[in-house]
């Protein structure tokens, strides 16, 4: 989460927006969500990253909430409050709920909302969730976005007791939602929105050697989960965020697998997952950015463990990329237009990848890599199997990426794959 914007950088940032719109690069966006408005509301989901001038999805957000009239509520609970940022006075190194808010609705007008206020709540103003007056506020609202920061502080301060029952905050949300507003978020504020067993921290490898616990821990490498999980507003599957780039591939695998769910969509950095009748049997999601979307699918995974450790067979990974769409009810990816199946012409072997979910640990690892190796695998002809293993030994962990038949890569520009449908996973002890 980045500190409120000075005013050198408002000047940047409003140049660079300019020069985007200039160049057409909001036509995307206009693409998704043309036609017949459909019935209910929609989802905005970004894997973290969310860059200043990425139009495509602050113009997708603002064209769902009502384009020139949109009114942007933002939701930054998952920040620090002021009272524990010590840079909350300088408006150039604050990071804190307030400064936060104030920040994004700057950006969300900039890009062409009519209105955005930050709505004031965070941990040190959790009974304002149940004021009428920010009430109020929100049902004035068209569209809403959580901001990043901790996922676990939106749980704290719009969820109330054992039961997660809504404050009126969120009830009042939830019946925008239904109602046909958009709800967006980023990082923490894309993964508040799942259901139950919602991801509350760890690391890949940590994840896989030692499992996941119920809870929320001081240890960040340890993968826990909050069994009653977040706001709901998607339950079709788990979510997961800065997925390529933190290397979360491997935990997102290890939750699901323990917590009996069959997909994930694992959502990567400035790039967005958007989702129209989210909660529906007519679920239908559109992917929109640079970057792309994971769908783990472990319907035929089976987990095993062993004294030697854990072990995953037969997962699946489809890698959706910009302009490729999904069917959450029926399992099926519907690739671009203009994307092909790619028939690989390399005969140049997958590269060694030792450090296969980029481990925090290794000082010269690279983000992607996991995307990288089965990128790598689709491309060439030289081999249908390839193996990756994790930086961390005790014990090491072998990821085998293959290419079954119906597996498909589809490119755009005839030489790289791009999308990729299909590819099996196992993960093995050494």
């Amino acid at each position: 989460m980045r500190a409120q914007l000075g005013t050198t950088r408002r000047n940047l940032l409003a140049g660079s927006i300019a020069l985007a719109l200039l160049t057409g690069a909001a036509p995307a966006a206009q693409a998704i969500s043309s036609g017949h408005r459909l019935p209910g509301g929609s989802l905005v989901l970004v894997g973290g990253g969310l860059k200043e001038n990425n139009t495509e999805v602050y113009g997708e957000i603002i064209k769902r909430a009502g384009g020139p009239n949109a009114r942007i509520g933002v939701i930054t609970a998952a920040s620090v409050p002021e009272s524990q940022d010590p840079h909350a006075g300088d408006p150039d190194l604050c990071n804190n709920s307030a400064c936060n808010g104030a920040y994004y609705a700057d950006l969300f007008e900039r890009h062409g909302a009519a209105d955005a206020q930050w709505i004031p709540l965070d941990v040190d103003h959790v009974a304002d969730a149940d004021s009428d007056a920010v009430v109020a506020q929100v049902e004035s609202m068209t569209g809403f976005f959580f901001g990043g920061g901790d996922q676990y502080r939106y749980v704290t301060t719009l969820l109330r007791g054992d039961g997660h029952e809504d404050s009126k905050v969120l009830a009042a949300i939830r019946a925008k939602l239904a109602h046909g507003a958009v709800v967006s978020g980023s990082s923490a504020g894309a993964q508040i929105v799942s259901g139950p067993d919602m991801v509350s921290g760890g690391e890949s490898y940590e994840a896989l050697r030692d499992g996941s616990a119920p809870g929320y821990f001081d240890d960040p490498t340890r993968l826990g989960y909050i069994p009653q999980g977040g706001f709901g507003f998607l339950r079709s599957g788990l979510v997961d965020t800065h997925t390529g780039a933190y290397g979360r591939e491997g935990r997102a695998l290890r939750l699901a697998s323990d917590t009996g769910h069959d997909r994930v969509y694992a959502l990567e950095e400035n790039t967005a997952l958007v989702v129209d009748r989210p909660g529906t049997s007519r679920e239908h999601m559109t992917v929109l950015g640079p970057n792309g979307v994971a769908v783990l699918d472990l319907r035929d995974a089976r987990a095993q463990d062993s004294a030697n450790g854990w072990s995953l067979r037969r997962a699946r990974y489809t890698y959706l990329t910009g302009g490729d769409q999904y069917d959450a009810r029926t399992w099926t990816p519907r690739p671009a237009p203009g994307k092909r199946p790619l028939t690989p012409g390399s005969t140049t072997p997958v590269p060694v990848n030792d450090d296969v979910f980029h481990s925090a640990a290794h000082p010269d690892g690279t983000p992607y890599s996991f995307r990288t190796t089965a990128r790598a695998l689709a491309a060439t002809r030289a081999q249908n199997t390839a193996t990756a293993t994790t930086f961390e030994t005790g014990p090491r962990f072998t990821v085998t990426l293959t290419k079954p038949r119906g597996f498909t890569a589809l490119t755009g520009d005839g030489t790289t794959a791009q999308t990729l449908i299909g590819l099996r996973v196992d993960i093995a002890p050494q």
